[in-house]
């Protein structure tokens, strides 16, 4: 008998909702459309309709991934992660189904627990994982793009339920897309790892695609080696290099001269100080330089080596 066959009964509390039941709900929902599995959400406190669901996430009392029970409200909790922070609905799920989401994909796995699981189930229950800078200042939580839609005090809750599952679906959408991106993420760093490997200068490493800067960034902050990467441009006929930071800081290993900063649009004077004609744009900071081809981009990355 095929199990997606029957449309499965999906429930979680009702009332108020919060940010680790709508992605327990969303994470379900794409586990179900990637079995093509049809399926209804109920949100309900009845124990009758709880007993009898197939899914139930965020209420129950009980944590059993056997039979698909997905709560942390019980006395006892649900467990905790080896970081310390203590699973909710949305982490539960993740943590079951997640592996079959992302293609058996540990590293995508782990990065979306990492980045986005942790922080809703932290914040459900109740755990500080942040110290502001600044007095009443945080940063705007992904959850409150979704939250923002609950009816307010003077606004009416009749259709509560509604805007649940609307929220589910867009949270599902988010979801999705941060796969994709994680997914996408995993095989680049494997490419950038690659070519640092092949690289004869481990200092200087060259890539063949333009990569999103934090991918290319913090992969070879990892090693201890590169001081600079040369790459082509997406956006224009021209390559860059740029200096590598260090491991958790956005402080360049070793940025740029300070005498080759700031200059813009093919300045003469750079090339005074470089002896390279097709310097574009060095940025101020001495982190970045755009030259015309890829020939000045490696010369001039062998230049700041020495400098």
């Amino acid at each position: 008998m095929n199990i997606f066959k029957k449309k499965k009964i999906l429930v979680t509390h009702n009332g108020t909702f919060h940010a680790d039941d709508i992605f327990a709900c969303a994470t379900l929902s794409l586990y179900f459309k990637k079995n093509n599995q049809s399926f209804k959400i109920i949100r309900t406190r009845n124990p009758k309709v709880i007993t009898s669901a197939d899914f139930v996430v965020d209420v129950g009392g009980i944590y059993d991934p056997n039979i698909n029970r997905y709560d942390h409200h019980q006395k006892e909790g649900s467990g905790a992660r080896p970081n310390g922070i203590p699973y909710a609905s949305f982490g539960l799920v993740w943590k079951h189904f997640g592996l079959v989401l992302t293609d058996n994909d540990s590293t995508v796995f782990e990065s979306i627990d990492r980045g986005i699981a942790c922080a809703i189930d932290a914040v459900d229950n109740g755990v500080d994982v942040m110290t502001p800078k600044f007095d009443s200042v945080f940063p705007y939580g992904g959850g409150r793009a979704f939250l923002v839609y609950a009816p307010t005090w003077k606004e009416d809750a009749n259709d509560v339920d509604t805007i649940f599952v609307q929220q589910v679906q867009k949270a599902a959408e988010l979801l999705a897309r941060e796969i994709k991106v994680a997914i996408d993420d995993s095989v680049g760093r494997k490419i950038i790892l690659d070519a640092y490997t092949a690289s004869p200068d481990k200092r200087i490493v060259e890539l063949a695609n333009d990569f999103p800067r934090y991918l290319y960034q913090d992969t070879l902050a990892g090693v201890p080696e590169p001081l600079y990467v040369i790459y082509p441009s997406n956006h224009s006929d021209s390559w860059k290099v740029e200096a590598i930071h260090k491991k958790d800081s956005m402080e360049s290993r070793k940025p740029f001269p300070e005498n080759w900063r700031g200059f813009l649009n093919c300045d003469p004077k750079l090339h005074e100080i470089t002896g390279l004609s097709d310097i574009v744009f060095s940025h101020k900071g001495g982190f970045l330089i755009t030259t015309k081809s890829k020939e000045s981009a490696v010369s001039l990355a062998e230049k700041a080596l020495l400098a």
